[in-house]
């Protein structure tokens, strides 16, 4: 049997569109999934990231899994189309097909609804015996004990600044209005033993390790458990958390000794009537300085996010955020527009009030306008944001931004300027005839 996995990417984070190898690593959804295949099927299987290469449209395949979140749903339902007219049996799968399954039917002959560990190799058992049905359901027992160890070896490595990238602990127990994973999966958190984290950390080659986990501390005594094992490997290790981070401080120094040199933090807003907005109230305005200088003093930088467009926010947030940005030193500054995907608490509100103004799920990319803001038209909410990125990546404020000699900041200076800089200076590019084309495919 021949199997192909495919990742579609929106346009400006496909490969050759604004994202560049030095801020990529490899994702593991692909990767799982090869390794799940069933072995009595020996099937021949190759991966397809358009975030680090084109995707072939003359694919030989039996059965083609696609992926998709809703960014990338209308390039992923175009693909779907294409390989289905070839008479190859198309699966969906993803955040969107979970979220959107009956919409995602009339692009595929089945879908995964939910985590897909449980369904993709039924799927292909199904398929190899001519029974595959239309929707498969993640059941109420999943767990991630005993996960095979993702095929790595099928990625082209020279696309990704590494790949070298694990999974500890999956879901978040905060109720985030505008987040799309509870909205899909739930609040549940799924947690791999430690040994086994361990035992995949000790197979890699390389020193640094990436936790895409969306929150590596939501179980804050399986973290202490699993960096206390991590530390004699010495590696170095990035991840994503929230700004709780320091409040614990056996589980701070934890993570410090286990080797964490750089953290992802959604700060979200430089206001906190915007946190209250977005059902984020763990994030205190008035505590980020604190934060932030006790992580640089910890020698681990940070990936600071923030969102704008929330209703307590007028044209004035882009200056105030940018302003607070350099002051604090935030080593790689990431601004995005808050964006309703749908299922979400966000998406249901603004779209009772008619404020949902955009349904081409392909400009859901977090970095354009979906919906009517309160306090400023779409267009200025827009240009703000491109404003904001230009302005932080501009040489004076990545100079002031990482001037501070002894810090992790001298670290992030390439990321700075051939990366994010890049970034920010082709926004314009991405206009919505851009964002919406797939006649590629």
């Amino acid at each position: 049997m021949k199997i192909a996995l495919l990742a579609p990417a929106g346009a400006m984070h496909r490969f050759g569109g604004n994202f560049k190898k030095p801020l990529h690593y490899a994702p593991l959804t692909l990767t799982t999934l090869a390794a799940l295949v069933p072995p009595e099927l020996r099937a021949e299987i190759k991966i397809y990231d358009e975030t680090a290469g084109i995707i072939p449209k003359d694919i030989e395949a039996d059965i083609i899994g696609i992926t998709a979140i809703t960014g990338t749903s209308v390039r992923a339902y175009r693909w779907a189309d294409h390989f289905r007219s070839k008479g190859i049996h198309v699966v969906l799968g993803g955040v969107h097909p979970t979220l959107m399954p009956h919409e995602a039917s009339s692009h595929a002959d089945s879908v995964m609804v939910g985590f897909s560990e449980q369904t993709w190799p039924i799927v292909l058992m199904d398929f190899a015996n001519h029974a595959a049905k239309k929707f498969y359901y993640q059941k109420n027992d999943f767990s991630m004990i005993g996960r095979p160890i993702p095929r790595r070896d099928l990625l082209e490595r020279k696309r990704y600044i590494t790949v070298n990238s694990v999974e500890a602990i999956r879901g978040c127990n905060h109720a985030c209005n505008f987040c799309a994973f509870p909205a899909a999966f739930g609040r549940k958190v799924y947690r791999r033993p430690v040994g086994e984290v361990v035992r995949e950390i000790e197979m890699l080659v390389g020193k640094e390790i990436v936790f895409p986990d969306i929150n590596l501390i939501a179980d804050r005594e399986y973290a202490k458990e699993l960096f206390r094992e991590l530390t004699p490997l010495k590696r170095w290790w990035f991840g994503l958390a929230t700004s709780e981070v320091a409040e614990d401080e056996e589980l701070f120094n934890v993570i410090v000794k286990s080797g964490c040199k750089g953290l992802l933090i959604g700060f979200e807003s430089v206001l906190q009537e915007s946190q209250k907005f977005v059902k984020k109230g763990i994030n205190r305005v008035d505590q980020y300085v604190v934060l932030v200088d006790k992580l640089h003093s910890a020698g681990i930088a940070i990936n600071g996010c923030f969102a704008f467009g929330g209703d307590k926010e007028n044209k004035s947030v882009f200056e105030r955020t940018v302003e607070a940005v350099v002051k604090l030193k935030i080593d790689l500054p990431r601004y995005s527009i808050l964006t309703p995907f749908p299922g979400t608490p966000l998406y249901n509100d603004l779209s009772k009030q008619g404020r949902i103004i955009e349904k081409n799920w392909a400009m859901y990319d977090v970095e354009h306008c979906v919906f009517k803001p309160k306090l400023m038209t779409p267009d200025e909410l827009e240009d703000g944001t491109e404003w904001a990125w230009r302005q932080t990546y501009s040489f004076l404020n990545i100079a002031k931004r990482l001037s501070t000699f002894g810090t992790p900041h001298m670290a992030s200076i390439p990321a700075n300027l051939f990366g994010y800089r890049i970034y920010a200076r082709n926004f314009r590019k991405f206009t919505r005839d851009v964002m919406t084309d797939n006649s590629d495919i």
